[in-house]
């Protein structure tokens, strides 16, 4: 049973499984990527329903281009139909859109509407739906390197003025003053961080599941959110 006195602040979400549940369906694999945009608004209004502050989700890695240029430019479209179908209900719904990662590079239109879902909602003050695109951690962790290494060379501050506060404010998230997840889903029954968050999943709890993203129901999110409530989050200390 759900406590929803102790629904997690922040979710980070690896949706992984679209290629594969299309496979076993023998279909495209953009069917499954539809499928798995389908599945992350049903996601989202449960979020919000929950009253969560934070939900974050992994839509495109810095790896992703590795792919086919048709699965990439589907991925992208797809994008674009979910913000010119989607942008006006999440408004409504009073949820904020944040993108996390470098999305100066994706295709224009796709740019441009997730430019204008940015902007159309940066005042709602509901769940803060943040999507990782073009996201890489490792990625993250060196531009907030560079940062900071900016500073020391200008003689702002000393190398030994530099604290894990320092580093954190200057990621993605820090910027967009975004807490760390208290829990991470990743489904399809892989268990890999598949560089997503490094930094800011070092004492989240894990939950996997083996079900493909595109199945990945209300239900089941609830349920990965029972099990977080199971877990006993020491941050290194102990029980007292």
């Amino acid at each position: 049973m759900l406590d929803m006195k102790k629904i997690p602040a922040h979710v980070a979400i690896i949706m992984d499984g679209n290629g594969r549940w299309a496979e076993e369906k023998n279909l495209p694999k953009l069917f499954g990527h539809n499928a798995g945009m389908k599945a992350m608004k049903e996601i989202v209004k449960r979020a919000s329903a929950l009253g969560m502050g934070y939900l974050t989700v992994y839509a495109f890695s810095t790896e992703n281009w590795k792919r086919s240029e048709e699965e990439v430019s589907g991925i992208f479209k797809l994008l674009i139909k979910y913000v010119d179908k989607e942008l006006d209900e999440l408004n409504q719904n009073n949820v904020k859109v944040t993108i996390l990662g470098d999305h100066s590079s994706i295709p224009t239109q796709a740019r441009e509407r997730i430019d204008k879902a940015v902007s159309y909602t940066s005042d709602n003050d509901g769940l803060n739906f943040n999507i990782a695109l073009n996201y890489g951690s490792r990625d993250e962790i060196t531009k907030a390197v560079c940062k900071i290494g900016e500073m020391v060379a200008k003689k702002e501050i000393r190398p030994c003025d530099i604290t894990e506060e320092m580093i954190s404010d200057s990621l993605y998230t820090g910027e967009a003053k975004i807490p760390d997840p208290d829990l991470l889903i990743r489904t399809s029954g892989e268990k890999r961080l598949s560089n997503y968050l490094l930094w800011q999943l070092a004492y989240s709890e894990f939950v996997f599941t083996d079900t493909y993203w595109p199945d990945f129901s209300p239900e089941e999110f609830e349920k990965a959110i029972e099990e977080y409530q199971k877990r006993d989050r020491r941050f290194g200390g102990r029980r007292k």
